[in-house]
Parts: C-alpha cells; structure tokens; sequence
C-alpha cells in the first residue's frame, strides 16, 4: 500500500516516518536473553540440566551481544548509548520533571540499564560455572551470590520495564513493539 493510500485511510493525515533503529540481532538477543533468564530462573534447582543449558546459553548470548556492541550497526554499538555516569543523571531528572529529550536509539538511563543487565547476567554465568568447577563446588557461599545476583537481575528488570513504560508515554511511541520490529519513528532531533 502506499503512503498516499495510507494517508487516505487514516484521514487525510500523512503515518509518521519510521526508521530502522534496532537491528535483527539486537532484537533477537533481548526476546531470547530474556525467555532464557526466565527459563533459568524458574528451573534453578529443580531441573539442572535445563538450567544450565539456559544459564551457557545466555553466557554466549552475552558476549556475542558485547562483539556485536563493538563492531554492530550503529545504534547497536557501546559508543552510541553509554554516557557519563553525570549524563544519565541529569535525563533521570529531566525526565522526573516530564522535560526528556527523545533518543532515537537508547536514551542514557536506557543505556546504562543495558550495560547494568549485561554485566549482572554474565556476572550470574561467572558464578554459575564456578560452581560447576572442583574449586567452588557445594560452595555456600558461591551458591548465595549467585542467587543474589539473580534476584537483583529481577529488580533491574522491573527497572526496565519502568523505564520502556514511562519512556512510551512521555514520548507518546511503543517501545515494545519498536523492539519486535527494530522500527521507531523519525523525527528531527531525535
């Protein structure tokens, strides 16, 4: 259908441009990072095999996405989205106040998040194999800051869905299904 065909049956008014922001890789290591996370969380103890699977799994999901932070499109890269510990705090509070720039890509609070997430899951990995090794095996201690590092992974997910709602709200787009289809719309500035 074309956009003279779409401006029609909308009333006249023209859709709003979209572009292409996420990449298909970035799309698919979120959905599956975090169905993977569920899957090992909600196994833990109880089905070990499937939680481990899980667990190396999101291990190679993870350092992939950092490769693909490095040298992946651009909104995908490191470089694009993590700011300045004294930048994120500054959007955290123009967006208290309702006043937040839109980024076409991460916002700084949404990058921070990302790199929170990456290091806490592979900090989780580093543990869990640990506890796999002749060294840190029936490890107590091991055991409890590997689950520490998962329950706080569930404090940094309620964060980030948080964040996504307010962000789509204050900016009046869906976060959600930019990350299904990696578009968002254009704007100047943005």
């Amino acid at each position: 259908m074309s956009t003279t065909q779409l401006a029609n049956e909308a009333g006249g008014a023209m859709p709003p441009a979209t572009v292409r922001v996420w990449d298909p890789f970035v799309r698919t290591f979120h959905w599956t990072t975090a169905g993977l996370f569920v899957l090992a969380y909600a196994t833990g103890d109880r089905v070990e095999w499937l939680h481990l699977l899980a667990g190396y799994s999101i291990a190679a999901l993870v350092a992939l996405r950092t490769v693909w932070g490095l040298v992946g499109p651009r909104h995908a890269r490191f470089s694009d989205f993590v700011r300045h510990p004294r930048t994120v705090r500054a959007y955290l509070s123009d967006m208290m106040r309702l006043h937040a720039r839109r980024h076409l890509g991460h916002n700084p609070a949404g990058g921070a998040m990302t790199v929170a997430l990456l290091a806490m899951l592979a900090s989780i990995a580093v543990t869990g194999h640990l506890m796999t090794t002749d060294a840190f095996w029936d490890s107590e201690w091991m055991e409890e800051l590997h689950a520490f590092l998962a329950h706080a992974v569930l404090g940094l997910i309620a964060l980030h869905l948080l964040g996504v709602a307010f962000a789509s709200l204050a900016h009046r787009e869906n976060l959600v299904r930019a990350m299904i289809t990696g578009c968002k719309r254009s704007e100047p500035g943005a």
